[in-house]
């Protein structure tokens, strides 16, 4: 329970800067105090206005690591910023690794007792969203042709979501980008789970897809990203050979709802407080009777 309690902080990134200051001896003037989270791991931020003295940074940094050690600290986390990029050197041969890079900063890290390494790892996953936008008066759905793909199969329209986007606003945004079509989202479709994806640089990637009320029906694409786009028959779409496998199988439940009640395929979203003080999450469900919402 604890190492999962410390992946799921770590992998948020709440614990990096809490935790009091830890004592580096002498040399606080040249580098950074570092900072101890609840579960005994260093986190230390270079910023690039440090020294970028070599010789100097291996030896607070040996005298620091030599310190963490005594203290009994189970790890460091190093965020090193690309100006200072020659301090990555000495770090490495202290036993540092590379964790993860972002915009303009590298984090390394150190597991500093024996055994395996226990800190969790960086982003393995990718998160693309798709829309399902079906027009219920004509049983029209939108569909359109990747301009940058082989094959010219039918498609929903959709793209990656952003850091921090729900995927409904993913989906609203991506479907608007692609077609000039406004919609809603209604409801969670269908995940797809894919691993060593080649477009997600070998990782794993996640696709959901949505179920879309139009707000708007004239098409206005993008001739950078479709090389087509239009209203099509939902049944057609469902049963025609020009789409992608995972296109027809969601046509097909999509047609499925439109006939007999989307109650049938929905996993409408709802929104609850997070364990963490001012967050929130979304969860995905098919609905519960209101008789199984409040205990009787």
């Amino acid at each position: 329970m604890w190492l999962l309690a410390a992946r799921r902080l770590w992998g948020a990134g709440y614990l990096s800067t809490r935790g009091r200051s830890v004592s580096t001896g002498g040399v606080v003037e040249m580098w950074p105090g570092g900072s101890v989270d609840k579960f005994g791991a260093v986190t230390v931020r270079l910023q690039p206005g440090h020294q970028r003295d070599e010789a100097a940074f291996r030896s607070w940094l040996q005298g620091a690591l030599k310190r963490w050690r005594e203290e009994g600290r189970i790890a460091v986390w190093l965020h090193i910023p690309i100006m200072l990029s020659g301090l990555i050197t000495c770090a490495a041969s202290e036993g540092f690794t590379f964790h993860h890079a972002e915009n303009d900063t590298s984090t390394l890290t150190l597991w500093l007792k024996n055994g395996p390494n226990k800190l969790p790892g960086y982003a393995t996953h990718q998160v693309g969203v798709a829309g399902a936008v079906l027009d219920e008066v004509s049983g029209k759905v939108l569909v359109v042709q990747d301009r940058n793909k082989t094959v010219n199969a039918w498609k929903f329209p959709g793209g990656l979501s952003d850091p921090g986007e729900d995927i409904g606003a993913t989906v609203v945004r991506e479907v608007l980008e692609e077609t000039g079509i406004k919609s809603e989202f209604q409801s969670l479709l269908s995940i797809r789970q894919q691993h060593n994806h080649p477009g997600a640089f070998g990782k794993s990637d996640m696709y959901f897809i949505c179920r879309m009320k139009p707000l708007s029906y004239n098409i206005n694409f993008c001739p950078q990203e479709c090389l087509k786009c239009e209203w099509m028959d939902l049944k057609e779409l469902a049963y025609t050979s020009r789409t992608t496998p995972v296109t027809s199988r969601i046509a097909k439940l999509l047609f499925y709802g439109y006939k007999e009640g989307f109650h049938n395929i929905d996993l409408p979203m709802r929104t609850f407080p997070a364990v963490y003080s001012r967050l929130f999450y979304s969860l995905y469900h098919k609905e519960l009777p209101a008789a199984y919402e409040v205990q009787e």
